[in-house]
């Protein structure tokens, strides 16, 4: 299993940031390497380079489209976090979404 680098974006980063650290203790958990942090959409394009997966907060679905522009030219996924594990701040759903996404 490769190591991951992801990126979670809501407007302020605070929500995210919750959602992140529970998605590291998820992943910690399970013995899964992974680097999983929280900022603003507004930054994407600072992190570009260093990222394999971009995680969308569900209240910011309609920019996807957007976001998956501002990825072209990398290989990066980009995915809407479910809203129902975003809801609750699951790391172990939120986890298992950024997996299947590797087909992992």
């Amino acid at each position: 299993m490769a190591k991951h680098n992801v990126l979670l974006v809501c407007g302020s980063g605070a929500s995210s940031g919750f959602m992140a650290a529970n998605m590291r203790k998820a992943a910690a958990a399970r013995g899964i390497e992974i680097t999983v942090n929280a900022r603003s959409e507004s930054t994407v394009e600072d992190y570009v380079e260093e990222i394999d997966c971009l995680m969308i907060g569900p209240h910011l679905a309609h920019l996807k489209e957007e976001m998956e522009e501002r990825c072209e030219g990398y290989d990066i996924k980009v995915a809407v976090i479910e809203k129902d594990a975003y809801a609750h701040l699951n790391g172990d759903k939120a986890l298992d979404q950024v997996l299947a996404l590797f087909g992992e």
